[in-house]
């Protein structure tokens, strides 16, 4: 008997193999799936703070007072970007407007009325661009007006929600001419509980996205499109018969 449990392996003396294989407690799948895990904790938690320091950007921008540029450009995207940026070509923030991003049966005429523009500043201070159709178009289409002309400072307006991105976008395009943003306030954020709003907080949400998105894009150099309609052009009001 003695000799029989002499011969045996004691409890301490077998071999360990709770760390062999990928489920072992310390198997490299089980090592993967728990830093995978805290890898996509770190990122929801960036993601979450990301997105309430962009809403508090948002809902505290305010436009500039007493600024003046060369020309000015409005986004489109509803008559009350256009009222605003047409309101300041009036009281001399710049010299000319570009309107970017028009669809292509909307014509000048029915801009003018809608906006209650005279034709008179419509024949010599306000351009159309017909080309872009997203905001990297916007960028493009600014950019390729500006060239043209050759202004140094340029106001842009659009939505303050709009804002970021359309300077990150605007400045990639044209890394040599000074962009001052002019936010318009969007009707559903100006009240504190903005939040509450599903179509405020749709549209904080939608543009967060595209805003980290093209963030993204910047840093690993990820090409686009244009933006542009290949039959889209700069008209001028003047022209319109």
């Amino acid at each position: 008997m003695d000799r029989m449990t002499r011969n045996q392996p004691s409890q301490g003396d077998r071999p360990d193999t709770s760390g062999r294989g990928l489920f072992a407690r310390r198997g490299l799948l089980r090592r993967f799936l728990r830093y995978s895990g805290l890898l996509v904790l770190l990122c929801a938690a960036l993601l979450v703070a990301g997105f309430l320091h962009f809403a508090d950007s948002v809902t505290t921008l305010r436009p500039p007072e007493n600024v003046k540029a060369d020309a000015i450009v409005v986004l489109t995207g509803g008559y009350q970007r256009i009222d605003q940026a047409i309101d300041l070509l009036k009281r001399g923030y710049g010299g000319r407007l570009l309107i970017s991003g028009v669809n292509p049966s909307t014509t000048a005429g029915q801009i003018r009325r809608a906006t209650r523009t005279s034709p008179e500043l419509f024949a010599c201070c306000i351009d159309i661009g017909y080309a872009a159709i997203d905001t990297i178009g916007n960028a493009n289409e600014t950019a390729n007006w500006i060239r043209d002309r050759g202004y140094k400072s340029v106001l842009v307006v659009t939505s303050n929600y709009h804002m970021a991105r359309s300077l990150m976008e605007l400045r990639r395009s044209d890394k040599v001419t000074e962009f001052i943003g002019y936010p318009v306030v969007n009707a559903d954020l100006k009240t504190r509980a903005w939040y509450r709003e599903p179509d405020a907080l749709r549209t904080m949400l939608a543009e967060y996205a595209k805003s980290v998105i093209a963030y993204a894009r910047g840093i690993i150099g990820w090409s686009v499109g244009p933006g542009l309609r290949s039959s889209g052009e700069i008209a001028d009001p003047a022209d319109e018969s």
